[in-house]
């Protein structure tokens, strides 16, 4: 697998409320689909492993949980130096979900992404923690003080959270001596808002952190203390695991959290070429006219909201006719911040002063319209947007200027942490790029927000939604590309047009595609001033499956790769292709192009609404496909749709409600293993039968021998019973797994290339 930088940023914040993605009128007005029905075809989704991450240089015991897992087989990584075989019995059979994680020596800390491949394709990510700390796992009824689990200091412990209950750890410590107590769980997928907790040794508290589960604490006296972790909510279960460290710190050091996941608004942080460290430092104090801090432009300034209610004051001269961008980060650093900016010509000195408001700037907006909280319909599920700053200060007259940056969060708390970027340079032209996969819900109550990993069937096509956060007046078309794809597989990007912020992805296995698995290069494409410029396409997915987001708010996340698999058994239900896969057309005509139907299951309803995917032609209808049609066309109108010459590529997308059913072949399996068992408990049973007959005639002398091979005979057909009856188990829930079952999916067809001549000239 390609080699992935770890993700090391803070533990984010999660304070965003996520809307989620509507496809269009056409899933709003079926009132057929009922709640009872599920929505999404069955992807693999890996959702736990336990541990949750292991030391340099060791090997680490784990055990898997997820949903449609079936056939698991390798457990793979986002880093090579991480690897993993099979756990073996004690005969040298795979033990079911446990693996052995091997980590090299040289792997470098921080996260990565674990995935299992499987007969669907490859797993949905959890992320995989690399730390240089010892490491020990969770002592089972530490949830009194009496029961606290004793920790080493400088050491780990992976551990999960029960409900209605807090964790107790102890730790010895020395008076004066620096201790940094940390609690990863929401950084590294968990559902856990930590609570954390440093008590005396009678479970006094001393110290409690609510807010981002760290705690600097600095040891009073000689003696033993209790940390005590807890959810917020008191919530718990297998989803509700932490990482929690203990860590003695020197009294000048700079204290390091655990590496944290990337919430999505950072795909668009660092700007191209910004040095890892700023060339200046905020100098307090800096928060009174008296106290500003002098500065020339341009500059890249490091600095932070230590103190509740800090407002930072920068002044520079500036000349009339100069434009600058301003850019803060603090948000996009893992902060739970919301940087406020404000610019104001100064005139006059002391009592004199006057303040003439310039320019304010609060946020940067989502490139695409979300929703304004999790539970409407107006949005997707994922905000490439930021509370951060980004935007245009023009000087309209030649003076001094004064910068005022503030956090909006910050009226109440004092946090060191909270740091910030602040930049202001000449217009620097550039983008970032962001996907996720085509997400549908329905309002009859499936309010689903679930991870789709590229795990592809045969015959299908998944779309990729790609939106572009433009930067300092970039306004140029983006081209999209995504290589090194399995084999049987292909990728063709619909293009973010000229100050447009929205394409598409369209990546499809061929029906034949054969079982394979890579991971892919995606790219957003520019000119800009003259120069190609290729940026980068992280992919974004849920930590966490939701299937209702009225009592849940799903958290998403930048993965570190882009795994594509292809199941090579399971196949798309319904493949809608075009005849040929490029058409040419003059300007002002009409434009026919058949359409090849497979079906694979029933559907309910004769037709299928389909709403295109394209940029440059965005007038296209929607129309209906009879599904039972032999030979469907679309007609598309040239002349309606004053389509210019040029190339465009066109796909269609829709709503259907499939008859699927789920791993068949595993009936087969299972009715051979059932025979083979019934086979050999009749098989022992005529030997029984023979035996008993053999003993009817056995001397006193033969006794003893003839009751030890009756009393073995019997354990063996004890056993051989017990394995019918798993046989039988396995063959019921093969076939009740099997059964048709109503699933709403989103249909997307192959892409369709078309190239628009120009009329001829009368």
């Amino acid at each position: 697998m390609t080699n992935h930088p770890p993700l090391v940023v803070c533990e984010p914040t999660r304070c965003r409320l996520w809307g989620l993605l509507r496809i269009g009128a056409l899933l709003l007005a079926a009132q057929s689909w009922c709640f009872a029905q599920s929505v999404g075809l069955p992807a693999p989704r890996l959702l736990t492993t336990m541990p949750m991450g292991g030391q340099v240089g060791t090997q680490v015991s784990i055990t898997i949980t997820g949903e449609h897992l079936d056939d698991a087989e390798e457990l793979l990584f986002s880093e090579p130096k991480l690897s993993a075989t099979r756990k073996l019995d004690a005969a040298g059979q795979p033990i079911a979900n446990q693996y052995v994680v091997s980590i090299a020596a040289d792997c470098p800390p921080g996260l990565y992404e674990a995935r299992i491949r499987t007969r669907l394709g490859v797993s949905s990510a959890r992320i995989f923690s690399v730390g240089t700390l010892p490491e020990v796992t969770q002592t089972p009824g530490n949830t009194t003080l009496e029961k606290a689990q004793p920790l080493a200091m400088n050491s780990l412990c992976n551990a999960v959270m029960s409900g209605r209950s807090a964790d107790f750890y102890t730790f010895g410590g020395r008076k004066g001596q620096r201790v940094l107590v940390d609690c990863a769980s929401r950084g590294i997928d968990s559902k856990l808002e930590a609570v954390v907790i440093i008590a005396d040794a009678a479970g006094r508290d001393r110290l409690v952190e609510r807010r981002g589960g760290v705690l600097d604490f600095t040891v009073p006296e000689d003696g033993r203390y209790v940390i005590k972790v807890h959810e917020l909510t008191y919530r718990g279960g297998p989803a509700f695991y932490y990482r929690l460290a203990v860590q003695e710190l020197a009294a000048e050091a700079v204290a390091v959290r655990h590496p944290a996941t990337r919430a999505v608004c950072t795909a668009s942080w660092p700007p191209t070429g910004l040095p890892a460290e700023a060339a200046l430092a905020e100098v307090e104090p800096n928060n009174t006219p008296q106290q500003v801090q002098k500065i020339t432009l341009p500059c890249d300034i490091s600095g932070r909201y230590a103190q509740a209610a800090d407002v930072d004051l920068f002044e520079f001269a500036a000349q009339q006719g100069e434009v600058w961008w301003i850019e803060v980060a603090s948000e996009r650093l893992g902060r739970p911040t919301d940087p406020n900016l404000i610019v104001q010509q100064v005139t006059g000195t002391g009592a004199e002063e006057q303040l003439t408001d310039v320019l304010e700037l609060t946020d940067i907006p989502s490139p695409v319209k979300v929703s304004s909280n999790g539970y409407a319909y107006d949005g997707p599920p994922y905000n490439a947007g930021s509370s951060d700053i980004l935007g245009k200060l023009e000087i309209k007259t030649t003076g001094t200027y004064r910068l005022q940056l503030s956090d909006l969060f910050g009226g109440t708390r004092t946090d060191p942490q909270n740091v910030y970027r602040l930049i202001v340079r000449r217009a620097a032209p550039d983008f970032a790029v962001v996907a996720w996969a085509l997400h549908m819900e329905l309002r009859n109550g499936d309010r689903n927000a679930v991870s789709k990993p590229l795990s592809l069937r045969g015959g299908a096509t998944m779309a990729l939604e790609v939106v572009a956060v433009r930067r300092d007046g970039f306004d140029g078309e983006i081209e999209l590309t995504m290589e090194g794809l399995p084999a049987g597989v292909t990728a063709c990007g619909i293009k973010i047009p000229a100050g447009q912020s929205r394409g598409i992805m369209l990546v499809t296995a061929a029906s034949d595609a054969p079982r394979s698995f890579t991971s892919a290069t995606f790219q957003g494409r520019a000119i800009i001033n003259e120069i190609p410029v290729t940026h980068p396409c992280p992919v974004a997915s849920f930590a966490w499956p939701i299937t209702d987001s009225w009592s849940e708010i799903p958290s998403p996340r930048l993965l570190a790769d882009i795994p594509v698999s292809v199941s090579g058994v399971d196949l798309a239900p319904l493949t809608i292709a075009p005849a040929q896969t490029t058409y040419e057309a003059v300007a002002g005509q009409k434009l026919t192009i058949p359409l090849q139907l497979t079906r694979r299951t029933e559907f309910q309803g004769a037709t299928l609404n389909l709403r295109p995917i394209c940029t440059g032609m965005p007038s296209v209808p929607a129309f209906d496909l009879t599904l039972a049609s032999e030979s469907p066309e679309v007609i598309i109108d040239l002349a309606a749709l004053k389509t210019p010459p040029g190339d465009y590529v066109l796909a269609f997308h829709g709503g259907a409600v499939a008859k699927y059913r789920h791993h068949p072949e595993a009936i087969a399996v299972a009715e051979d293993a059932k025979r083979l068992a019934e086979q050999t408990v009749m098989s022992l049973e005529a030997e029984a039968q023979q035996l008993a007959a053999a003993t009817a005639t056995v001397t006193p002398e033969q006794k003893a021998a003839s009751d030890q091979t009756a009393a073995a005979l019997a354990e063996k057909q004890k056993a051989a019973q017990a394995a019918l009856a798993a046989a039988s188990e396995k063959l019921k829930l093969a076939t009740a797994t099997a059964e048709p079952k109503d699933i709403v999916d989103i249909v997307v067809t192959e892409p369709i290339s078309i190239r628009v001549k120009p009329a001829e000239a009368p």
